[in-house]
């Protein structure tokens, strides 16, 4: 393999010389679902009894051979979780943040498996499941917690039951299911930084199997910061929301269709530049949530809707037949300023358009020792992604004033699956799951990139004069990827208490073509002394990439449910890593980068090994009046990720230069909820506090760009009635107002060792900006049900 990789990269290093620098699944009624132990509240991975649907079908939690977090909706109000993100401070060796330079696009990693551009073409390593609708692309990915039952995140690659792209793990969010009688709830928020939510939800039934609801939500926010130069916000947030749900039961059938609508219309977040202008000089700013960004030529908005229709019908007693057809789609404008200053130094308006239908069947076995499911998938999705990159600055090392470089790159993506997994109690005490999964994925692309000089494209200013001058690609190519992911465990059961297992599992993200990459860079990689479509082809081109897990762990719930424990160790066979890059690209010959092309090629394989530790204990109650109790919380990741080959442009393996993106290698968490009666109620105080150590922004380790080791700590004082019907709260987020990077942009060169002078290598100012986590933050939660 190493030798295999070691080739393509030396084919491909002949284009370095041209770069200067280098649905319904509800949770059922069941002892202690959704909360910690005897009816006690806790925090997270809420006790054994929670049914989660992590194999396909209605399983205790503690049954599960696999690492699984889940979290129910009850919690997540509690703890004053707001958005998907905020679940990596709880959940062990997973990163979620919002994508440097966007309000909505999520960055996911789990495991050290992930990917963090959102560009079409390229692929996300972990899976996002809304209500077992696969979201096919990570825009508007970052969802608004409100009306959830519950959600569960799968760590380790899923290839068997959830397929493609999910090769670091799944995320499922699950929506809560109507109640049997009508019910309305008001909740409000009112915070700093002139916070202030409401989110409505009402639902009613029509007949004895006729139910319908719906939710409306409005989330605003003033900046952190401003845009010194426009006069705008920074960090902001202006959300519309709505969902609808209508569900028919009637015993051996059941029908759901729900649909949701988001637009966000929050002003462009832009990042902090992190030295001077190399040019103008222009000086750091003091507050890391301000900026000068000056490009305006298109507003930051982001529209998403969709639909699911689940249906199951119980066949027997022991087969059941489920549908999940699903429908998105969401389009999105966002003004990318990477170097945070007014001249057009390398500003890059884009476009994002995504649609997507699927369509799974499944058919679940639940005998006396077998049960299981047998599956078919259906995906037929496309993503569009336009954008100019702009060099304005007239500087008298631009030959070329109002240069412009434009890419145009539409994938389309038909995939189709079966799948099966079953699992077999060979005794009473040991069980024994087997499964697979064969995908047939094909992905066609369309790579445009023209150059243009005199101003932004009619794409981005219609009527602009601006004139194309050169096409530098104009491709468009097919390839069909195929692969068949097993899967197999054993568990041995000593009592219902107890499950240790061991299970071996595989998955894959799909191949494709970089949608940045530049045909006119390609080298004359088969030999045959000219440049042609063969050539461009594989240039382009990028295989999948695989992990192998295999995971020992243990599941318990001890000293009469007080302490539940989960703990794994796992050891991952990471092959044909995908590494997309870009460089800067000198274009006419005058020694200075007027554009960039990508550069992606599967030239790294990996380990990645590491330990979970989660649990919840109850430690004392009935200690503070009848009632009373005090929980405690906890998990610790470590990981050890390192890469046994990296072939860089250049051809050389510089694995040990490499390191791990957005993977700390140690991430934990301790939290207690105490709750105390008053007033015929309970009062929760809660507190939480997480860690993650270093960590690097990209493979290649940056000093201004990493983020140091920091722990965040949380709190919240909840007063809930016993009736239910009120609930109240004060939330503080980063208590100690800690300032942490979550992502960046680096086109310069230099600067270490320190005093070293920085060196552009796109644009004459040196782009290097840093985006932060959320600074502190208090708000007060108010919730009224009828």
């Amino acid at each position: 393999m190493k030798t295999v990789l070691r080739s393509r990269a030396l084919l491909l290093a002949g284009c370095a010389g041209l770069a200067a620098i280098a649905a319904p699944a509800a949770a059922q009624d069941a002892p202690g679902n959704g909360t910690g132990v005897d009816g006690d509240v806790a925090d997270v991975n809420e006790g054994p009894g929670i049914i989660v649907t992590a194999r396909r079908r209605d399983e205790r939690l503690i049954d599960v051979p696999l690492s699984v977090t889940a979290i129910t909706g009850e919690t997540l109000e509690r703890n004053g979780v707001q958005a998907l993100t905020e679940l990596a401070q709880v959940v062990p060796n997973i990163t979620l943040e919002v994508s440097r330079g966007t309000n909505t696009t999520l960055t996911a990693f789990i495991r050290g498996v992930g990917q963090q551009d959102p560009v079409a073409g390229f692929e996300a390593g972990v899976g996002l499941y809304v209500d077992d609708v696969y979201l096919n692309r990570p825009q508007a990915a970052v969802l608004d917690i409100y009306d959830v039952e519950r959600i569960e995140i799968l760590r380790g690659p899923q290839g068997t039951l959830y397929g493609r792209n999910t090769i670091g793990g799944a995320i499922k969010y699950v929506t809560a299911a109507l109640p049997d009688e009508t019910s309305v709830s008001i909740r409000g928020t009112y915070g700093s930084f002139n916070q202030a939510d409401l989110i409505i939800s009402g639902s009613t039934p029509i007949t004895d199997n006729l139910k319908i609801g719906a939710s409306g939500a409005r989330l605003s926010r003033g900046g952190f910061g401003d845009n010194l130069n426009l006069g705008t916000e920074n960090y902001n947030r202006d959300v519309w929301g709505a969902r609808g749900t209508i569900e028919f039961d009637n015993g051996p059938l059941f029908v759901r269709l729900s649909g949701d609508y988001i637009i966000d219309e929050s002003e462009a977040r832009q990042g902090s530049r992190l030295i001077p202008g190399l040019f103008t000089g222009a000086p750091v700013l003091d507050d890391v949530f301000d900026t000068r960004a000056g490009l305006d030529v298109v507003d930051q908005e982001v529209e998403a809707y969709g639909g699911a229709l689940n249906i199951a019908i119980e066949l027997t007693d022991t087969l059941t037949l489920k549908s999940i057809t699903g429908y998105r789609e969401d389009s999105s404008t966002t003004p990318i300023d990477f170097d945070s200053l007014p001249a057009a130094d390398l500003d890059v308006p884009a476009i994002y358009e995504n649609d997507q239908f699927s369509q799974e069947l499944q058919l679940l076995y639940e005998g006396d020792r077998l049960s299981g499911v047998l599956g078919f998938y259906y995906l037929d999705a496309n993503a569009f992604t336009a954008f100019d990159v702009a060099l304005f600055n007239t500087g008298t090392l631009i030959n070329l004033p109002g240069l412009n470089a434009q890419t145009l790159g539409d994938v389309g993506t038909k995939t189709w699956s079966v799948f099966g997994d079953f699992t077999f109690d060979v005794t009473d005490t040991i069980s024994v799951s087997l499964g697979g999964r064969y995908t047939n994925d094909e992905r066609t692309s369309r790579v445009l990139r023209t150059t243009f000089i005199g101003g932004f494209s009619d794409l981005f200013v219609p009527g602009s004069a601006a004139i194309p001058i050169a096409t530098t690609s104009d491709f468009q190519g097919s390839e069909t990827f195929k692969d068949f992911n097993p899967r197999a465990s054993i568990s041995w059961t000593p009592t219902p208490d107890h499950n240790i297992y061991f299970t071996y599992s595989q998955g894959f993200k799909g191949g494709g073509f970089d949608p940045r990459g530049q045909t006119t860079a390609a080298p004359d990689l088969d030999g045959d002394g000219d440049v042609d479509f063969d050539d461009q082809f594989e240039f382009l081109r990028f295989a999948p990439e695989t992990v192998d897990s295999y995971e020992i762990g243990w599941k318990a719930s001890l000293l009469d449910n007080r302490l539940n424990i989960s703990l794994a160790a796992f050891l991952g066979q990471y092959d044909d890593v995908q590494i997309p890059g870009s460089v800067g690209l000198d274009s006419n010959g005058d020694g200075v980068n007027d554009s960039f092309i990508g550069i992606t090629s599967n030239a790294a394989s990996a380990d990645v090994n590491g330990f979970e530790f989660e649990g919840s204990a109850l430690v004392g109650r009935d200690f503070w009046g009848d009632g009373s109790r005090f929980n405690v919380n906890w998990s610790l990741g470590v990981l050890d990720a390192s890469f046994n080959t990296f072939i860089d442009a250049f051809g050389v393996d510089v694995a040990d230069q490499r390191v791990f993106q957005n993977t700390p290698d140690i991430t934990g968490h301790m939290g207690f909820v105490l709750g105390v009666p008053a007033a015929d109620g309970m009062i929760d105080f809660i507190g939480n506090a997480s860690l993650r150590s270093d960590a690097s922004q990209f493979e290649t380790p940056n000093p201004f760009l990493d983020q140091d080791g920091f722990v965040l700590v949380d709190a919240s004082i909840v007063y809930t009635s016993d009736s239910g019907l009120f609930s109240i709260g004060g939330h503080v987020k980063n208590l100690f107002d800690k300032e942490y990077i979550v992502a960046g942009y680096n086109f310069v060169a230099g600067g270490t060792p320190p005093g070293t002078p920085f060196v552009p290598t796109l644009g004459l100012e040196g782009t290097l900006t840093g985006f932060y986590g959320d600074p502190r933050r208090f708000f007060l939660t108010a919730e009224v049900n009828f």
